[in-house]
């Protein structure tokens, strides 16, 4: 039995095709209209409807190359089911280089959304009532906020079996146990009973090429999970195990001053180790910044200039910190010599 055609915002996509539909998102001021740029590719075989989203947060520009590269991959001709690539949702907030949309809103706190309420509630409702219903899973990409990075990471709520296997799938070695945030699209996705992950690696306004190698053959893998795109070619060993951190906690600043970083992104830190110190510009008082318990460093501010109470360094608590740090250097390593289906340069 033939696969049916799917609509989407007006646009019939047969099995077998490939379109791109521009779901409009409303008009500037100037009566410029608005459009978010979403890719369709419906397999001719039956199959999920993965739904890959980027730039919720208008400033976090990795996941939209990571989509990019997902396109442009030969094994995507060979889809069963349906792949939904939204690389830009909050338009308005990337072409203004910004997390926010034009209301200073956060769009990844406005879902469900309205159709009456702010911009950024039409906006979610919008997504939602398009591209996020016909979704049987999600992937949403991230990188840290303005002025800070974060190691590659998934995060996902792993007292859900489907969320949890997601999660896994996806191949990175560090997993943050993370609730569900009220008005996100993955607690939208939750309440409509869509497994959903998140991943995070990288920073805003900045390409990161580990990050984007990362996320790329985490949703690669994570499709092929699912059955959607044919298995590897090559035979290697099967991946180490993930490493659950259930509890993680932001080193903040003592002082304002300037800022001097002792450790780096994915560094092994230990209970009271020194990780920066903060000095005023006359070299008068300083303060070190220290580990609260030992862990992994996950993410960390990246400007040297900051406040007190400013979040320097995010650090992770694992039951075995030496195993994820060797681990998570084995998993860097490999992403330098790509895989079968790794064309592209690297960015530097």
């Amino acid at each position: 039995m033939a696969r049916s055609p799917l609509d989407i915002a007006g646009t019939r996509i047969l099995p077998g095709g490939r379109d791109t539909v521009e779901l409009p998102a409303g008009q500037l001021y100037t009566h410029t209209p608005v459009n978010i740029p979403v890719q369709v590719i419906h397999g001719r075989r039956d199959g999920p409807c993965l739904v890959v989203t980027a730039a919720v947060h208008g400033d976090e520009i990795n996941g939209a190359e990571i989509i990019r590269r997902l396109l442009r991959q030969q094994m995507i001709g060979r889809l069963a089911g349906t792949l939904i690539a939204v690389p830009v949702v909050n338009v308005l907030g990337f072409i203004g280089r910004s997390r926010y949309l034009p209301d200073r809103r956060d769009l990844n706190r406005s879902f469900p959304g309205s159709e009456s309420g702010s911009m950024a509630s039409r906006l979610a409702h919008l997504f939602r009532t398009e591209v996020m219903h016909r979704a049987t899973h999600a992937i949403d990409l991230h990188t840290a906020a303005i002025h800070r990075d974060n190691l590659p990471q998934v995060r996902a709520d792993l007292d859900d079996p489907a969320d949890e296997a997601l999660a896994r799938a996806f191949g990175v070695p560090v997993v943050i146990n993370s609730p569900l945030i009220e008005g996100s699209l993955r607690s939208t996705a939750r309440e409509a009973g869509v497994p959903v992950i998140t991943y995070e690696g990288g920073e805003a306004l900045r390409f990161n090429e580990t990050a984007i190698r990362a996320g790329l053959k985490g949703v690669i893998r994570v499709m092929r999970h699912l059955r959607m795109l044919p298995p590897a070619r090559s035979r290697r060993p099967a991946p180490e195990p993930q490493y659950i951190a259930d509890d993680s906690s932001w080193m903040r600043a003592g002082q304002d001053g300037l800022f001097r970083a002792a450790v780096a992104l994915g560094d092994r830190v230990r209970a009271g180790q020194p990780l920066g110190w903060i000095a005023d510009p006359f070299g008068g008082a300083e303060i070190a910044v220290e580990a609260a318990f030992s862990g992994l460093v996950i993410g960390r501010a990246n400007l040297p200039l900051v406040h007190e109470g400013e979040a320097l360094f995010h650090v992770a608590r694992f039951d075995h910190v030496g195993r994820v740090h060797r681990e998570m250097e084995r998993f860097s390593e490999a992403l330098e010599h790509g895989d079968e289906w790794s064309e592209e340069p690297p960015i530097v």
